[in-house]
């Protein structure tokens, strides 16, 4: 038996990054897992490189940002597999901008993402899993940024702190189901996206204390952990996993 086994997950924004990283230790430890992104090439790509080794994932393409499609992707999960036991919102948005200048465009394409769909996935997953009486978990994607200030990130601070809050508030909703929610808060991370910045990763493993920044695997390592039977007992925290960056918080524009 596989620690996953019997389990059945939904990831959002999964298409690469921490969150394809995070569908495929899911699948390599027995889950069935549902593989969202809103880019349907990316979509396929990461379902295809999960099913070469492990055969156990469902590429859904759509925004997970929008109500309507959330309920399509909860109504595939359960007629393909029957069930929905792990919810993990791992879709978010950044858009830098300076707070003086902002715009209301930029900011309720970042309020959208980051925190309807978190909240809607959340609530959809928590009413199948009542119906079904299973139980589950639930994981929002918050970010060191939700706790220490960064330049020109105000709204995406202000939505991953928010996601904090809302796994706390949730506790009290949901905990009689046998439902627990909790967040991880990452810190640099070396993605395909950071990877676009040639000194990303010089200039963290400088400000970092434990040397480097994190890989994909460090974050869907703690994921895994807290939507696993290990972590029945925690619910409404988040864990920050971040080379100890938030402890000390140099800048990274400092030289």
């Amino acid at each position: 038996m596989k620690e996953f086994d019997q389990q059945v997950a939904i990831v959002t924004g999964a298409g690469q990054g921490i969150g394809f990283e995070i569908c495929r230790q899911l699948a390599k430890n027995g889950a069935q897992v549902i593989l969202n992104d809103v880019d349907e090439e990316l979509t396929k790509a990461a379902t295809k490189k999960i099913n070469d080794e492990f055969g156990s994932c469902v590429g859904l393409t759509g925004d997970a940002s929008d109500p309507a499609f959330i309920q399509e992707m909860i109504n595939s999960t359960v007629n393909k597999f029957g069930k929905l036991t792990l919810a993990i919102a791992n879709a978010g948005i950044t858009l830098f901008g300076d707070f003086l200048t902002y715009t209301p465009g930029d900011f309720q394409k970042v309020v959208q993402t980051n925190l309807m769909g978190s909240f809607f996935l959340a609530q959809r997953a928590s009413l199948e899993m009542i119906k079904q009486k299973t139980g589950g978990s639930i994981l929002f994607m918050s970010s060191v940024t939700g706790h220490q200030a960064h330049k020109n990130l105000a709204v995406y601070s202000m939505t991953k702190a928010a996601l904090e809050m809302l796994a706390k508030n949730l506790v009290a909703e949901i905990s009689s189901y046998n439902i627990n929610v909790n967040a991880i808060a990452p810190g640099a991370t070396v993605t395909e996206r950071t990877t676009n910045d040639p000194s990303y990763k010089n200039t963290w493993s400088r400000i970092t204390p434990i040397g480097h920044p994190a890989y994909p695997l460090d974050i869907a390592n703690a994921a895994l952990f807290l939507v696993s039977s290990k972590a029945r007992h925690i619910t409404g925290q988040t864990l920050i996993i971040d080379g100890g960056w938030t402890c000390v918080s140099p800048s990274p524009y400092e030289q």
